[in-house]
């Protein structure tokens, strides 16, 4: 009798708990038909800006060894997405940022809009009319292309950054963190600057990491450099005052968490695909990591609560990264700059017209472990003269310092003849990995296009996208 009693009892506990828990008493698929029927309280979009899987495995060998793996390939959920433009089989960032945010292909260089110029909703607008938070936090600056994707609409993403910035106060993006403070002080007619108007707005000011945690929003706007934010590897040489990603996106949950109505939170990793375009293998592996990390915060707070979707993706792969099996792995974790720091510590000719010899031989070696040889150091010198009609001019001299060192220590990476030849400076057409945790989460399988993600997620929502 009193086994009767037991099993009948098991039976009712059964069959009654996973309804108030589903996730501690049920596993595998009935948790999982239990979710399809659940709406999410709030997403949480995280992108890795250029990673693709070289950068991935770079991240995860240099961090944990050939048997470690990174956080993010714990999900149990994983899609490969397909990421060309409308108008190029290898997309820009503002292309591929838009894909994200609006479900719907365009040209290279235009943000939040069709190749005819129709503007279009976001996923994040979907949310904001659904009256949920919304707030964009990346390592660039915030009206970089990704970010800007899912904020704005204009034609074209390096001619209307002050825009960008004006629509993102018009749409009414409750928390806004990263970089691009000259973006935000043109003055109007009545010599107003555009901050200015975000404090009238109600927005919280700050423009360090102390001020960001003691900031009580709800609104807030941080910009933490004139551009991006610094390059992990160079911030313990510049000792800034700026938050990590990490910090951005831990604070930016607090506040958003505190409304009872949900949210959707964009979370860049913005600078992997920096690292990338400059050949910076010891970067590739710092930027990703750093962005792991967020993941692993991200998700945890997720598990907490129960009532959240997480999903993590890519805009594009860039440089068409490898880990290739002659990668002296050691001697380049021993780089601990930037290639953009590096040329900050070259000297110029008295002429003015280059860079002397002694400095550049002096950066390599102390910086990178390289002594250079008479026909090195003419190369590099060929390599840095200014060229016609290239991408991102700026950029031309730490991509070569990056990509020189790349080379010496055998990585897999895009050769620069090769990476001149690109209108995206560097981007490649290989697939990138999508993965999900969370409420709906199990339609984030097989082979997609990216611009099937921000679809899946407003489907999920219930939303007319």
């Amino acid at each position: 009798m009193q086994k009767i009693f037991i099993s009948l009892l098991t039976v009712c506990l059964l069959f009654f708990v996973p309804t108030f828990y589903p996730d501690k008493i049920v596993e595998g698929k009935m948790v999982d038909e239990m979710k399809k029927t659940q709406t999410p309280k709030n997403i949480i979009f995280l992108i890795g800006d250029g990673m693709g899987i070289g950068q991935m495995e770079i991240a995860r060998l240099f961090e944990y060894g050939k048997n470690g793996n990174l956080f993010m390939e714990s999900l149990p959920y994983t899609a490969i997405a397909h990421t060309q433009s409308a108008n190029n089989r290898v997309t820009d960032s503002a292309a591929g940022g838009t894909a994200l945010a609006i479900g719907q292909k365009t040209n290279n260089g235009m943000i939040g809009i069709t190749p005819e110029g129709k503007n279009v909703d976001s996923i994040l607008d979907a949310f904001k009319k659904n009256h949920k938070k919304t707030a964009i936090i990346t390592t660039n600056s915030v009206t970089d292309a990704t970010p800007a994707s899912f904020t704005a609409s204009v034609n074209n993403r390096w001619a209307d950054q002050e825009e960008i910035a004006k629509q993102q106060l018009q749409n009414n993006v409750d928390i806004i963190l990263g970089g691009g403070y000259k973006n935000f002080t043109q003055k109007d007619k009545r010599g107003i600057t555009l901050l200015d108007a975000y404090k009238e707005n109600g927005y919280d000011v700050v423009l360090t990491n102390k001020e960001l945690q003691v900031a009580k929003g709800p609104k807030i706007i941080g910009l933490f450099n004139e551009n991006h934010l610094n390059f992990q590897l160079d911030k313990d040489n510049l000792k800034t005052s700026e938050p990590s990603l990490k910090e951005m996106a831990n604070r930016a949950l607090q506040i958003l968490s505190k409304d009872d109505n949900g949210f959707f939170a964009l979370i860049e990793g913005g600078r992997i695909d920096h690292a990338s375009h400059a050949s910076d293998i010891t970067g590739i592996w710092k930027e990703t990591i750093a962005f792991d990390e967020v993941v692993k915060d991200c998700v945890d707070w997720a598990k907490q609560r129960q009532d959240t979707l997480v999903v993590v993706a890519a805009d594009h792969e860039t440089m068409g990264v490898s880990a290739t099996e002659g990668m002296d792995i050691g001697a380049l974790k021993k780089v601990d700059v930037s290639p953009q720091f590096m040329v900050s510590k070259l000297q110029k000719k008295k002429n003015g017209k280059g860079y002397t010899n002694k400095s550049i031989k002096k950066v390599f070696q102390q910086y990178a472990g390289i002594t250079l040889s008479k026909e090195q150091l003419r190369s590099f010198q060929d390599s840095i003269q200014p060229k016609t009609d290239q991408v991102y001019p700026e950029q031309h001299i730490a991509w070569n310092i990056g990509n020189m060192i790349a080379k010496h220590y055998h990585a897999g990476i895009t050769d620069r003849e090769v990476q001149g030849l690109s209108s995206t400076g560097g981007h490649t057409s290989n697939m990138i990995v999508v993965f999900a945790y969370g409420i709906g989460a199990e339609q984030f399988h097989g082979i997609m296009d990216n611009t099937e993600i921000p679809r899946k997620m407003a489907s999920i929502m219930k939303y007319h996208f």
